[in-house]
């Protein structure tokens, strides 16, 4: 008898023990799924099944409380009738929905012997076989998971409501992500049409799906690249050539990038004339030929309207002319669009990798240059010569100028601070550089950085920033305190072959490393993602931060960002200077915050110049402030005046 009773014991142990494990199972496989998930009708779909199936409920229902606090509306289910009541919204003080959201506390069959003998009469004929428990965000109270019924019969017990609350607990943070996710995209579908710069905002909530980025990056009219795609292109194909370069005994060996900037003629005439759906056929088929004549390996792209370009990697400028040629030959048969033929022809400027410019904005404007040159004089081919070029010899002195002040470290460090938004405590710093011509006097950071962008010298500039930053942070260390110091790095410069080797050497140790903060913009996103995850890993491991700066005026994907290890966002300034006049640049900030909230990530503001800019900005939750209203950059000497307030 007492082995029969010790067998039974052991039957229940073992059948308990393996009910839990497939408890533990659900729970990690729901865990696994919802993780990453930001689709908010999935992620409610995955939480009911699953929540079905742990309590074993005949109907799992997931109300949740909706933005006027007054009514609560019923978003996922799963089971017996479910269907019918998803969707469906009820007043708050309706049903045990609202007694829980009022108490604060799950609601299951349990519960009646806490209650009055009036309490418990009520609610034991109006709640049923119910098991009700709150689904509590970070910030906010979102709802509950409610399971009516149990399958087979029964109520349930204090295990399924231990359950139920252990799965709510492990769900409630993906739905709130979720949540904030749909409503920001909301939001900024509805302001498309309000604001110009917002329609850049509104691509980096749209961008995730892959029909959005194949039309921020290709024209629709002739399905080429677009402009930001070809600066992508041209921008690796300069890189590479730079590297093989370097790596070249000579220097120049097959280190050449053709530019041809072509424009069809008079094309205006045909818009006029037949109307622009006519116009938009012809460039269509001027396209599809233009492909025929370039390579795997080279670059066609749309500049908008009749102006196209073409990038020629390994050409020189005589082999860069003879396909100018072939471009311009195949347009000398016509087009038939619409039962009418037309013949047109081109104008093409050429440009070529070195010497007639060493970045993608040079080329580019020497390039149109051309183009227009070949116009005037009616030669259909131009190559570029700097001395027809008055504009760009204008420019000669500013260049060996902005050359001599970096050999001659004439350049310097500015530092503006960043305060705590709670507090205003110093916490961190942004160095900016600073440039005092003994010619020109003080020249503003826009122009120097552009001259050393297009001159192929912003690499070497930027490199003595983190070197000048790094070295004042551990000045600051060791005498006064721990100091994070933000500098801003180029795309091109994060991208270039030999960063690695270049950080490397500047950081000799992660304590080092955790004194800097490394801010990149948003069009960074446009780099191949592999390699950029790559480069930005291997920051990290320094120990440096990664910040994105002027956060809202880029292209940055939200599936790529969450996804990289970015610890701060920068909302850009035109976005904080607006908002106290502007609701809807309000919106925006606050929906940046949030965002970032959930993603982990700090939020800084910059360009705050008003202190009605800075309560609005405490109050919606920013973390960090930095503007005029704390300070202007200034030199190293006043700024540690900052250490001691």
């Amino acid at each position: 008898m007492i082995e029969k009773k010790e067998t039974s014991n052991i039957i229940d142990l073992s059948r308990s023990l393996k009910q839990k494990e497939t408890e533990i199972e659900l729970l990690q496989q729901t865990f696994t799924e919802i993780g990453s998930e930001l689709d908010l009708d999935r992620v409610f779909q995955i939480v009911s099944d699953r929540a079905r199936e742990l309590i074993g409920a005949e109907t799992l229902l997931i109300p949740l409380l909706d933005d006027n606090c007054e009514t609560y509306t019923y978003r996922g289910g799963a089971g017996k009738n479910a269907s019918e009541i998803v969707g469906e919204s009820m007043p708050l003080e309706f049903g045990v929905c609202g007694w829980v959201w009022k108490q604060k506390r799950p609601w299951w069959q349990g519960m009646l012997d806490e209650l009055s003998s009036e309490e418990k009469n009520r609610w034991e004929k109006e709640a049923g076989n119910m098991i009700l428990v709150p689904l509590q965000g970070k910030r906010n109270f979102l709802g509950g998971i409610a399971g009516l019924d149990k399958i087979g019969g029964g109520n349930f017990d204090k295990k399924d409501l231990n359950l139920l609350q252990l799965f709510a607990s492990i769900v409630s943070v993906a739905i709130e992500n979720a949540m904030v996710v749909q409503k920001m995209e909301t939001l900024h579908e509805l302001k498309e049409n309000y604001r110009l710069h917002l329609e850049k905002v509104n691509k980096q909530l749209i961008e995730s799906s892959e029909k959005q980025e194949y039309l921020s990056l290709y024209d629709s009219v002739t399905a080429l690249p677009n402009r930001s795609l070809f600066h992508d292109r041209l921008s690796r194909d300069i890189s590479e050539a730079q590297l093989l370069e370097a790596r070249s005994a000579a220097g120049q060996e097959d280190a050449h990038i053709g530019i041809l900037l072509i424009d069809i003629d008079r094309f205006k005439e045909v818009n006029d004339t037949h109307g622009h759906e006519h116009g938009d056929a012809m460039l269509s088929k001027i396209a599809r030929r233009f492909e025929s004549e370039t390579g795997v390996q080279e670059t066609l792209a749309s500049l908008g309207g009749d102006v196209f370009i073409v990038v020629l990697p390994g050409h020189d400028q005589q082999q860069s002319l003879a396909r100018a040629e072939r471009y311009s030959q195949s347009l000398k048969d016509g087009f038939d669009i619409k039962h009418t033929s037309h013949v047109v022809s081109s104008s093409i400027g050429i440009a070529v990798y070195p010497q007639h410019g060493r970045t993608a904005s040079a080329l580019l404007s020497h390039a149109d240059f051309s183009m227009h040159k070949a116009k005037e004089s009616n030669v259909k081919i131009y190559t570029y010569d700097a001395a027809e070029d008055h504009l760009a010899q204008g420019h000669l002195e500013m260049i060996a100028d902005v050359r001599k002040a970096l050999d001659e470290r004439q350049f310097e460090l500015y530092y503006q601070p960043k305060v705590s938004a709670g507090d205003c405590r110093l916490i961190a710093a942004e160095a900016l550089g600073r440039w005092h011509s003994e010619t020109r006097g003080e020249v503003p950071p826009g122009i120097f950085i552009e001259l050393l962008e297009k001159n192929n010298l912003i690499d070497e500039y930027t490199y003595w920033a983190i070197e000048t930053a790094l070295s004042q942070a551990k000045k600051w260390r060791s005498e006064k305190n721990v100091l994070r110091i933000a500098v801003n790095l180029s795309p091109r410069t994060l991208m270039h072959p030999e960063f690695k080797t270049n950080i490397d050497r500047i950081i000799k140790s992660r304590s080092d490393g955790e004194l800097l903060t490394f801010e990149i913009t948003e069009n960074i996103f446009l780099s191949e993602f592999d390699r950029l995850s790559e480069m930005l890993g291997h920051v990290c491991s320094l120990g440096i931060e990664l910040s994105i700066d002027d956060y809202g005026t880029g292209y940055s994907s939200l599936s790529r960002l969450s996804r990289l290890p970015i610890s701060e966002l920068k909302i850009d300034q035109s976005f904080i200077k607006e908002m106290l006049a502007n609701k809807n640049d309000e919106v925006v900030v606050r929906s940046t915050i949030e965002l970032a909230h959930n993603l982990n990530m700090n939020v800084v503001a910059e360009g705050v110049e008003e202190q009605l800019a800075m309560d609005l900005l405490k109050k919606l939750g920013c973390d960090t402030i930095q503007g005029f209203l704390i300070s202007k950059p200034m030199p190293a000497e006043k700024f540690e005046a900052f250490f001691d307030m």
